[in-house]
C-alpha cells in the first residue's frame, strides 16, 4: 500500500488545521517556560509544528484583485 499524497481540503479546513497547530505550539511553549516536562522534547515538537506551519504558509497562492487598485501595507 502507498500513502495518499493528494488531499482535497478547503480553505476553511486549512485555517482550522493552522489554528490548531498554533494552539498546540503555544501550549508547548508554555510548558517549556513553566518547566513542565522534558524541555528538549517539547522544543523538538514545537519546532516540528512551526516547520509544518511554515510549509503550509509557503504553499498558499497569494493574489490581489485586478479590478481594484492595490494599496500595499
Amino acid at each position: 500500500m502507498k500513502p495518499n499524497t493528494k488531499f482535497n481540503l478547503s480553505v476553511n479546513d486549512i485555517e482550522i488545521i493552522e489554528s490548531a497547530l498554533r494552539a498546540k505550539a503555544g501550549r508547548r511553549g508554555m510548558k517549556i517556560l513553566t518547566g513542565d516536562g522534558d524541555a528538549e522534547q517539547l522544543k523538538k515538537e514545537a519546532d516540528e509544528i512551526l516547520n509544518l506551519l511554515g510549509r503550509l504558509h509557503h504553499q498558499k497562492v497569494w493574489y490581489r484583485s485586478k479590478e481594484q487598485i492595490y494599496v500595499g501595507g
